[in-house]
Order: C-alpha cells, then structure tokens, then sequence
C-alpha cells in the first residue's frame, strides 16, 4: 500500500476536541451494522470535509480502523485544503477506479494518521453521476468495510447535485452537517426528501460553527466555536427534550 503524507492537519482546541470525541461516541455507537457513514450538507461552506477529516482522526485516535473515501468529485477540498502529498507521478484516486483504469488496491492510501487510510478523488470530473452509477462504487465500498471498522464518504451537499443520493444508495447512514443560523429547515427537509432516507438513514445532524457564548446553557462550554452533535431535527426525543428542532438550531 502507498503512502498519503497529510501535510496540514491543524489541531483542535480542548472545546472542539472534546465534541468530535463526543460525535466518534455517538458514531460508535450506531452499532456494528453501520460501517459506511457518508458526511453531507444542504449546500456548500457548511464544513462537511472538516467535520469528515476530524472524525477520521478522532475515530482512528480512539483505536478504530477507517478508510475515508473522498466522493466530491466535481469539487474536491481535501486535496488542497489539507495539502495531501501522494506519491510522485500520476497518483489515481476514485475517479480513476470508478472509470476502470485501475483495480481497488491501487487508490487506497496509508496515511500519516496511525489507523486512518483514504482514497483521493483523484481528478475532478463534471461527469461524476455517470461514474458514481457504477457498481463499482459499492464494491469498493463493500470491500472496504471488511477491512476497516468505519469507511467514511465525503459526499458532495445534496442541495446542488444528486450525487450525494446516489452515494447514500451504498452507505449504511449519513451524517448532516448544518451550519448554525444559516441553513434554513426548508434546507434541511429537502435533504430529507432527496435522500434515500429508507435505505440510508439520517444519523444525526452536526451542527457547525455555534457561538455558545449567545445560545443556551445547556451547551457543553460557554465560548468559542465548536461541531456540535445532536439527533436529527425532525426526530426529537420527548422523553429527554434533545434534538435540535427542540433547541431551535435552525432557522426558519
């Protein structure tokens, strides 16, 4: 197996941290029968690929194997955001095996993260949907999960493609990313509509970039920004008051 060396991979403070070890928690425990969790969102710039890589790390750093598959085909941020070194040459990702240019074993890569593998995009295609509608694409998925505890997908936001719908047809749940005062439940309910929700449950949602300081002192901490957990918005447990329709997370 090659290397990927991820050469920016800024730490978290004590806050951040400790809600992304609360979100591998809750991760973990969804039970063994999810193994293949894609990370989404409503539109772009809510934080899915930080969300997706920090729970990669989280999740490896608490001992669990993963395989983190980067399925934004058409705008890929890992790459550059987190200035992956892969080997010299020409390095093949996903685009490269879903077109059949390559077997499985040559896009996955060791990376720098005890634990943690990934699959680079590879090279960004506008034709993504026609590849993603092979069924290579589950047999990758399939293949990596008896390999590694958890294969995460980060899936381009469901409200600009329908990628992220195909994607979710191949994962056992997905996690929605929506960013605080932003996102509309509008938004969010057409998510719920897009997704194959049957055959790809909704997870919970994260709820990103919260200021504490002007919110409710049921929080965790009491400033700062942090990716905050909680149960799907339309699925509020009235027996303990949680979900985030309850809290009034979003907007209307």
């Amino acid at each position: 197996m090659e290397k990927c060396l991820i050469r920016h991979f800024p730490e978290c403070g004590y806050e951040l941290q400790e809600a992304l070890n609360a979100l591998a928690t809750n991760v973990a425990f969804t039970g063994r029968q999810v193994r293949r969790v894609m990370v989404t969102s409503s539109h772009a710039g809510e934080g899915k690929t930080f969300v997706v890589m920090n729970l990669m790390r989280t999740l490896a750093r608490l001992g669990y194997s993963v395989a983190l598959v980067d399925a934004d085909m058409r705008r890929s941020q890992i790459r550059g955001q987190y200035r992956l070194q892969l080997p010299q040459g020409k390095p093949k990702g996903l685009a490269h095996y879903l077109a059949g240019m390559c077997s499985a074993g040559e896009i996955v890569y060791e990376t720098n993260i005890p634990n943690a593998c990934l699959v680079p995009v590879g090279q960004l295609v506008k034709n993504s949907l026609q590849l993603l509608n092979s069924p290579r694409l589950g047999e990758l998925l399939d293949s990596l999960a008896e390999r590694f505890d958890y294969v995460l997908v980060d899936a381009p936001p469901v409200g600009l493609i329908i990628d992220a719908a195909q994607i979710a047809m191949k994962c056992d749940g997905a996690l929605l990313v929506a960013q605080y005062n932003a996102v509309t439940k509008k938004a969010l309910r057409e998510v719920c509509r897009q997704l194959p929700v049957s055959v790809c449950p909704i997870l919970g949602a994260i709820i990103n970039k919260v200021e504490t300081r002007g919110i409710e002192s049921g929080y965790y901490y009491k400033k700062g920004y942090y990716y905050r957990y909680d149960q799907y918005y339309g699925e509020a447990d009235p027996a303990n008051g949680r979900g985030a329709k309850r809290k009034g997370l979003f907007r209307r």
